[in-house]
C-alpha cells in the first residue's frame, strides 16, 4: 500500500534472515498496491461506498498471492488490519497479524510497562486495534487525541509522499515526546511509515518497530515451515 513502507519492510525481512549465501533467503511475493482505498477515510465514520471499501481489494490481493504460491501472508500496514477478517475469509493459508505480534513483543520485551504510546494513524486508533490487544495484555494505551492526532495525520501523508528529511523527523519526535509527557513508558511505531522518520536513537524510551517485529516473525515462521 505505502510503497516506501513496503520497501522498508522488505529490507527488514532480508536483514532478519540468517543467510550465509543468496540461496538461503526466502522466496518473497510482494503485491505493492497503492490503489487500495484509503484505510483512514474508510474508517472515519459511516460505511464507505463499494469502490472506496478496502476489504474486498485486500481480499483479492490475498487470493492472488495464495494462487501464486504463498504459504503465509503478512501485511505491512497496521491500519489495514481493521479489514483482517476479509483477508482471512478469502484464503486458506495463515495470515500473520502485525497487531498481535507487536503487542506480544511489547509484553515480552517490556513486561513491567503499563502505559504504551501509540504512534498510529487515525483509522488504526478509531478501530481500536492496538487498544484491545494491549488491554488483553495488561497495558494501557496512550494515544494522540484532537490536534495532536491531526498533526500526526498531516505528517503521515507528507511521509507517504516522500518527505523524510529533518523536518519530518523533528515533527514525529515532537509527537512522540507529547505521548511520553502523557506517561508513555514504551513507544510503538504502530504505523509502517513511522520508522521511515524516527528510530530508537530519537527517543528517551524504548521504541517497538512493528515492521521489524513482523519481519522477524515472518522469517521465523517461514524457516520453521521448511
Amino acid at each position: 500500500m505505502g510503497p516506501a513502507a513496503t520497501l522498508d519492510f522488505y529490507a527488514k525481512l532480508i536483514a532478519a534472515t540468517p543467510a550465509t549465501r543468496e540461496q538461503d533467503h526466502l522466496r518473497v511475493l510482494i503485491d505493492s498496491n497503492p490503489g487500495v482505498p484509503d484505510r483512514n477515510l474508510a474508517l472515519a465514520g459511516g460505511a464507505p461506498s463499494p469502490e472506496a471499501a478496502p476489504g474486498p481489494v485486500l481480499a483479492d490481493m490475498a487470493r492472488g498471492l495464495e494462487r501464486a504460491g504463498a504459504d503465509l501472508l503478512v501485511m505491512a500496514c497496521n491500519t489495514a488490519h481493521a479489514f483482517e477478517a476479509d483477508i482471512r475469509r478469502a484464503v486458506a493459508i495463515p495470515f500473520v497479524s502485525i497487531i498481535t505480534e507487536t503487542a506480544d513483543a511489547v509484553r515480552r520485551e517490556h513486561p513491567t510497562a503499563r502505559r504504551v504510546g501509540l504512534l498510529a494513524a487515525a483509522g488504526c486508533l478509531e478501530a481500536g486495534l492496538y487498544q484491545r490487544a494491549l488491554a488483553e495484555r495488561g497495558a494501557e494505551p496512550v494515544v494522540a487525541e484532537g490536534a495532536l492526532r491531526e498533526r500526526f495525520m498531516t505528517l503521515l501523508y507528507r511521509v507517504k509522499l516522500g518527505e523524510v528529511g529533518q523536518g519530518a523527523r523533528d515533527e514525529m519526535r515532537a509527537i512522540a515526546e507529547a505521548l511520553i509527557d502523557q506517561g508513555a513508558e514504551v513507544m510503538v511505531a504502530a504505523c509502517t511509515e513511522v520508522p521511515l522518520v524516527i528510530g530508537q536513537e530519537d527517543l528517551p524510551v524504548p521504541l517497538i518497530d512493528s515492521s521489524a517485529v513482523l519481519a522477524r516473525r515472518a522469517v521465523a515462521l517461514a524457516l520453521a515451515a521448511d
